[in-house]
């Protein structure tokens, strides 16, 4: 049967969807990717206050390091998925592995000796308390 469409004359790019309609027949599903780290930021109180949102991934495997103002967070996931037919022959198995990283750099150098830590329902939560002693002088310009 035909299939017949308007073309849309202000479209952005007329052509990336008829390009798009002709790689349907192979299209094939790709399997789950590294999780991304999302992050909230916020600063109160001479700290750091740090929400990353890393879903999937047991405690054991997230790594977070601080050097001076550069706080980088990694996460390592590892994952079995198995379905079992009736005779306990396995029909499928899927695993999945993969590693994210995320970096970031701050105003103040952070206090590494006070730093805290904790993961709960994949949210790991991080304050960062800045360095005593530390402050921006501003230079007058002569």
């Amino acid at each position: 049967m035909n299939e017949l469409r308007a073309i849309d004359p202000f479209s952005l790019d007329p052509f990336d969807d008829a390009l798009r309609s002709l790689m349907r027949p192979w299209r094939m599903e790709l399997p789950d990717a590294a999780p991304r780290i999302k992050i909230d930021l916020s600063e109160k109180d001479g700290n750091y206050a740090v929400k990353a949102e890393i879903p999937g991934v047991q405690k054991d495997d997230i790594d977070v390091r601080v050097d001076g103002n550069t706080v980088t967070i990694s996460a390592e996931v590892k994952s079995d998925k198995e379905e079992k037919g009736n005779g306990g022959r396995v029909l499928r198995r899927e695993r999945q592995a993969g590693y994210a990283s995320r970096s970031f750099t701050l105003a103040c150098p952070v206090d590494e000796g006070k730093v805290q830590a904790s993961y709960k329902n994949g949210i790991l939560e991080l304050t960062l308390p800045k360095k005593a002693g530390v402050s921006n002088k501003r230079i007058a310009i002569q």
